[in-house]
């Protein structure tokens, strides 16, 4: 099982997009996606059904509680804030 991991990419040395791998089996895979209501952040789901990452599209614009409302709705631990720190870094 792969632990819970946050990708961040950046342009000009500010966050551009980010990923939020949640514990998964090793080489398991995404075979569906799902926006949520604001478009901001979309759901990757594995074959079972489980979530395993979490794609964060515009990250000047998302919340570390409007991350942490997602995870709590997916069954996920919440994002800590020194996790969270690298995307407001910039």
């Amino acid at each position: 099982m792969t632990e819970r991991s946050l990708q961040i990419t950046y342009r000009k040395g500010r966050p551009f997009a980010a990923y939020l791998y949640l514990s998964r089996k090793p080489g398991e895979k995404s075979v569906r996606t799902e926006p949520t209501s604001n478009g901001l952040l979309v759901v990757d789901y594995a074959s079972d059904g489980q979530p395993i990452g979490v794609e964060i599209t515009a990250p000047e614009a998302v919340t570390l509680d409007s991350i942490n409302t997602l995870l709590e709705n997916l069954g996920q631990p919440p994002l800590l804030e020194q996790e969270f720190r690298p995307l407001t870094a910039a």
